[in-house]
């Protein structure tokens, strides 16, 4: 009985391994590598099954330096993103095994009233105990069954669509519980019992944490097709107007040609009539056409805004291989980029001001390049010049993270007081 039982124990200690290690995946992506995945796998079973003994800050330690170590080394992704899988997935962990081996031998010693000794000593015992490990084993299992039913549709969504900000939330929120679990373990008190809402508490607010960071994914999803849809309600409020007026424009040609000829004696009043009507037409000739709607509109906005800060601006773009992206990232790349040329072009004297953009297709590339003029001398950093830098300060971070979504490569060069961002994205 006693050998049915260890079996029973060694397929759910695995089952529970492959779960630990299904989640972890499916918020982390692991290496491409299939021996590095296989051996991910079977050190999982050592991480997960880690005992955790109160007051010992060996154990304690020591789960958690293999944790950030194995996710490190084999997992893909921002050391940012690495960090919040400690933060998140460490409590919940330690408090799970802890709550296990405590609660089991709890009952084992209340119920039998045997000592360890005894234990070992009586064959009925020994089956006693390794019933209640096995018991243990599959309460932990159940739970993390329960979890993955209730997690996998948030776990996916949470690590594809957050960026360093909604991380930085996230990892605020985590240090709470990741500090009380461990502080509440090393520092046990006599009643043990004390520890059990602790542990209960962490479990939950790492789960609650998932929750929140896919509710904020949401919101901002919700908020950004909100935005998406009045930036075209605008755009094509504008594109109806300056079709009008361009009807306008040429039913009036004719009346403005007589005019002109009309006054061909006086040079000055041609040269302002006809300065005019160039003005006119320039407007409507102001327009992108990129191949991309979403992207029409992106660069009209900041072609106007361009305009207006006295900026050279100019955008050759053939983005109809871009369809596979989606509009809230091609919103980050383009958005951030042209924020940030229009942020230094206006540190610079306006005859210097000056903004090109280029993206077509190369092969099986998608190559889009920002160039913009820059003060010379000036640093190139990842950071905000703003003293907002919370709001401001991840806009090439930002770009990096989409354009990574993609299996793409983004680069940055400065030189000649020129600064160019070059980013390249296989078509699928």
């Amino acid at each position: 009985m006693i050998r049915f039982l260890e079996i029973l124990s060694f397929l759910f200690t695995w089952g529970y391994t492959f779960l630990f290690f299904w989640i972890i995946k499916t918020f982390l992506a692991l290496r491409e590598n299939w021996l590095i995945k296989i051996v991910a796998f079977f050190l999982c079973g050592y991480l997960a099954d880690f005992i955790i003994y109160s007051n010992d800050l060996d154990s304690l330690l020591g789960a958690m330096a293999l944790f950030f170590v194995y996710v490190l080394i084999f997992y893909r992704g921002t050391l940012m993103e690495k960090i919040s899988v400690l933060l998140v997935f460490y409590p919940a962990l330690i408090a799970i095994n802890y709550l296990m081996l405590d609660i089991g031998s709890r009952l084992f010693f209340a119920v039998t009233g045997a000592t360890y000794e005894e234990t070992l000593q009586s064959s009925k015992l020994m089956l006693i105990s390794t019933a209640m490990h096995t018991i243990s084993l599959l309460m932990r299992l159940l739970f993390w069954i329960g979890a993955w039913l209730i997690l996998r549709k948030f776990l996916s969504k949470i690590a594809s669509r957050l960026d360093m900000r909604m991380w930085l939330i996230v990892d605020m929120l985590m240090l709470a519980s990741f500090v009380a679990i461990f502080t509440i373990i090393y520092f046990m008190p006599e009643d043990t019992a004390i520890v059990y809402p602790i542990c209960l508490a962490s479990i939950f607010s790492s789960f609650g944490c998932m929750y929140l960071a896919s509710y904020i994914c949401d919101a901002m999803q919700t908020a950004y097709h909100a935005q998406e849809l009045e930036m075209q309600r605008n755009y094509y409020k504008d594109r109806i107007r300056d079709e009008e007026r361009v009807r306008s424009i040429y039913h009036d040609m004719k009346n403005h040609l007589l005019l002109l000829q009309a006054q061909a004696g006086n040079g000055q009043e041609v040269q302002d009539s006809i300065q005019e009507l160039k003005e006119q037409i320039q407007e409507y000739e102001n327009y992108y056409r990129t191949g991309n709607e979403f992207l029409d509109i992106m660069i009209r906005d900041k072609a106007k805004i361009a305009q207006e800060k006295k900026i050279d601006f100019s955008a050759v773009i053939s983005f109809e291989s871009g369809a596979f992206l989606e509009p809230l990232d091609i919103s980050t790349i383009f958005g951030n980029a042209l924020d940030n040329a229009i942020e230094a072009s206006e540190k610079l004297p306006e005859d210097s001001r000056m903004i090109t953009v280029k993206a077509e297709r190369v092969r099986d590339m998608l190559l889009i390049t920002i160039e913009n003029n820059i003060l010379p001398g000036t640093k190139i950093t990842e950071k905000t010049t703003k003293t907002d830098r919370f709001i401001h300060g991840f806009g090439l971070s930002n770009i990096k993270s989409a354009v990574g979504k993609y299996g793409g490569q983004c680069s940055i060069k400065s030189e000649n007081s020129k600064f160019m961002l070059k980013i390249i994205v296989p078509v699928p």
